[in-house]
């Protein structure tokens, strides 16, 4: 395993990761870590000084798959449509829409090795995703007439309090009859009490490694507007 702060991002993806298949989903192939721990603590330790976050990139977790195992079960609910996968992670969200029919995908995120990660695993599923580098929570949706989007997918975002609340908040003032807006999310602590709609659950092979547990029931959620 090869890491280094200063890598370009995309070989340092390369590098560090290896194309496999998600439990859940294995129609679609990521760059994930093979060796989770030891990635996991090189990030934090030697890349803490140049601000990354750890690589949530590098994993294929339960609310992400439970999202991209619905929308390849029921491709209707994107076919044709603009797709948002926010906060996306490896992507994988966005390339299943895309690989249900979606219209376009945008995936958004924070993290530039995410988006590299995003960039590499849509080629490598030959799948068009455009990736985009910014924080977007609070921005309004630009609308139908303006390419706004007309589904929503954010898995696995209710990590920690702050976040949890300020996106969810923003999900929920996207929601409405021209927006779907779907979470992904195994039962996290800060996962919202009110305004879902349970669609469908899935069980999830896991890592103790990350999780404490090697199975996880990940809920695909309808979210419902303000």
């Amino acid at each position: 395993m090869t890491l280094a702060a200063k890598a370009d991002p995309e070989d340092f993806v390369r590098a560090n990761t290896r194309l496999q298949e998600p439990p859940l989903v294995p129609e679609v192939k990521l760059y994930l870590a093979s060796e989770v721990v030891p990635l996991w603590q090189a990030t934090e330790e030697e890349l803490a000084r140049e601000g990354l976050p750890p690589p949530f990139w590098a994993f294929a977790w339960a609310g992400g798959q439970a999202l991209a195992r619905y929308l390849l079960d029921h491709p209707e609910v994107v076919r044709g449509k603009r797709v948002l996968d926010f906060a996306a992670g490896s992507g994988l969200q966005g390339i299943a829409a895309r690989l249900a029919g979606a219209a376009s995908v945008e995936a958004v995120e924070i993290d530039a090795f995410a988006c590299a990660a995003c960039r590499l695993n849509a080629a490598a599923n030959g799948a068009e995703v455009a990736v985009r580098r910014e924080d977007i929570v609070g921005t309004a949706n630009p609308g139908r007439a303006n390419s706004g989007w007309d589904v929503v997918l954010a898995g696995d975002v209710c990590y920690e309090r702050p976040a949890a609340e300020r996106i969810t908040a923003w999900l929920r003032s996207l929601a409405g009859p021209d927006c779907l807006v779907l979470m992904g999310d195994p039962g996290r602590t800060y996962l919202p009490r009110e305004g879902l709609e349970r669609m469908i659950a899935y069980a999830v092979k896991t890592s103790r490694e990350l999780e404490d547990t090697d199975l996880r029931n990940a809920v695909v959620w309808k979210v419902a507007p303000v």
